[in-house]
C-alpha cells in the first residue's frame, strides 16, 4: 500500500492523471454538445439505447481503457530502469512482488477514477434526456469495463517489465491496443473464418453487447451488407466467454511481467 500511495502521488506530480483527466472532459463535453445539438434518434429514442450508443457502440469506453492503461502501465516497471529510480526502491527490504503489485494497483486506481468520470458524465446526460432511469445493463457493462481494465493493465505491465525503455514499452502497446488488435481480430474473421476467442479485443465486445436490447447470436451467418454482398459469418462473443478470455488475459500476462521483473538486473 506504500507503494501504491506514492506511485500515486508520482502521477499526480507528473501531471500524466491530469493530462488524462482533461482529455475525458473534452471527449465528453464534445460528446455532449453533438448529442444535444443534433439530437440523433440512437440517443434519444429510449433510455437503453442512450447508454448503448454513449458507453457501448461509440467505442468510447474502451478507449478510455486502453488510454488509461497506456497512460499508467506504459512505462510503470521499465520507467525503474530508464530512469534509474530502481537503484534507491529495490535495494530496501522490499519484495519485488510487492513493488510490481503496488504499482499496479496505483494504476488500476487512477484509472478507475478516469472512467467513473465518463460513467458519471454519461449518466449526467441520461438524466437530462430520460431522468433518474438507469438500466441494469450500464451496471453490467461497467462491471465488464473493470476486468477489461484490469486485463489491459496486465498486458501493458507486461511489456513494461519486457523493456528497459519507457518510450518502447509505451509505443508497442499503443500500436498493439489501438490498431494491431482490431485490425488482426478482422484478418482472423475475414480471411482465416474462425471465432477470434484468444483476442483480447474480442472479450471486451461484452461491453457493447451487454447494452443491447437482446444479446447478439454468437454466431450469424448471412449477407452483411445486403443481397448482392458475399455471404459472411459474424462473431459475438458471449458474456461467459468474454468474462473468461479478460481473466485469462490478466492473469497470464500479470504473472510472466511478475517474472520478468524478477529476473532482471538492474546493471
Amino acid at each position: 500500500m506504500t507503494v501504491t500511495k506514492y506511485e500515486l502521488l508520482n502521477y499526480f506530480r507528473s501531471r500524466r492523471f491530469f493530462v488524462l483527466l482533461i482529455i475525458g472532459l473534452l471527449i465528453s463535453g464534445l460528446l455532449t454538445a453533438v448529442v444535444g445539438y443534433y439530437r440523433p434518434s440512437s440517443f434519444v429514442d429510449n433510455v437503453l439505447g442512450f447508454y448503448a450508443s454513449w458507453w457501448g457502440s461509440s467505442q468510447l469506453a474502451t478507449l478510455v481503457i486502453i488510454l488509461s492503461g497506456i497512460f499508467f502501465g506504459g512505462d510503470a516497471i521499465s520507467g525503474e530502469f530508464q530512469n534509474k529510480t530502481g537503484y534507491y526502491l529495490v535495494p530496501n527490504p522490499l519484495r519485488r512482488s510487492s513493488i510490481y503489485v503496488g504499482k499496479w494497483l496505483a494504476a488500476f486506481s487512477a484509472s478507475l477514477i478516469i472512467i467513473a468520470e465518463f460513467a458519471i458524465i454519461t449518466m449526467a446526460n441520461g438524466f437530462y434526456y430520460f431522468g433518474l432511469n438507469v438500466p441494469t445493463q450500464f451496471g453490467y457493462s461497467l462491471l465488464l469495463a473493470a476486468m477489461y481494465l484490469a486485463a489491459v493493465l496486465g498486458f501493458t505491465f507486461f511489456f513494461s517489465s519486457l523493456f528497459k525503455s519507457s518510450s518502447m514499452s509505451i509505443l508497442v502497446t499503443a500500436i498493439l491496443f489501438l490498431f494491431a488488435f482490431t485490425l488482426i481480430q478482422t484478418l482472423i474473421v475475414s480471411l482465416v473464418k474462425i471465432e477470434p476467442w484468444f483476442m483480447l479485443t474480442y472479450g471486451s465486445d461484452t461491453i457493447a453487447n451487454v447494452l443491447q436490447d437482446q444479446y447478439p447470436q454468437h454466431v450469424t451467418t448471412g449477407h452483411i451488407r445486403g443481397p448482392e454482398s458475399p455471404i459472411a459469418t459474424v462473431y459475438n462473443v458471449t458474456i461467459p466467454e468474454g468474462v473468461a478470455i479478460m481473466v485469462a488475459y490478466f492473469v497470464v500476462t500479470g504473472i510472466l511481467g511478475l517474472v520478468l521483473f524478477e529476473r532482471k538486473e538492474f546493471t
